[in-house]
């Protein structure tokens, strides 16, 4: 039976913050891929306010203490939210860094491990959103340079009214269940998904 292992690295909508039910994306993508077929193993390593710098400080070194020889091992990112944050009048990373820094962490990532990126979702904050709109722009073409699978959640999810809604009754940036719960369903039904995961 294949042993497969998935690293998500990433930001506070990896970990799922806001999700009263503990569960955010991952939980629900990888209980929607459970199979009698192949042992699935997450490991959900979002930290809250993570930047895609700080990201790629650490991402290769836990990736590492969690994969053995022997398995099947895979990595998704998801980030770009924080960097579009501003501190002091600063961005917290600039587009060109944060596009220069996706650009290091996926090639590296893919010369060792199959990858994918999901973008940053829309918040409740409209200059984060307009940066977000265009970093996910960036993200896109990146990736398909790279040939690296990527999926834009800014757009589906800024016509999702249920997603907006509880983003607005929340903290303004993080959903609740029904939020992540639309977000997982995006990714599981996201074509590129299905054919990662079920790669040989």
């Amino acid at each position: 039976m294949k042993d497969i292992r998935i690293c998500f690295f990433g930001d506070s909508f990896v970990t799922g913050t806001g999700d009263p039910t503990y569960l955010g994306w991952v939980a629900r993508v990888c209980a929607a891929m459970t199979s009698p077929y192949y042992r699935l193993t997450a490991y959900n390593l979002g930290i809250r306010g993570n930047t895609s710098e700080q990201i790629e400080v650490r991402w290769l070194v836990e990736a590492n203490l969690r994969f053995q020889a022997e398995c099947d091992k895979r990595v998704v990112f998801s980030f770009g939210t924080n960097d579009n944050l501003v501190e002091a009048g600063l961005r917290k990373v600039e587009l060109d860094n944060s596009i220069d820094c996706a650009r290091r962490i996926l090639t590296q990532a893919k010369a060792l491990f199959p990858v994918l990126l999901i973008g940053p979702p829309p918040v409740e904050n409209d200059q984060v959103n307009r940066r977000a709109a265009v970093n996910s722009v960036a993200y896109a073409k990146l990736c398909s340079e790279l040939a690296v699978p990527y999926l834009d959640t800014y757009q589906p999810l800024s016509q999702n009214a249920l997603w907006g809604q509880e983003v607005a009754a929340g903290d303004g940036y993080h959903p609740a269940a029904s939020g992540y719960l639309a977000l997982s369903q995006l990714i599981t039904a996201w074509p590129d998904w299905q054919r990662w995961f079920v790669q040989d």
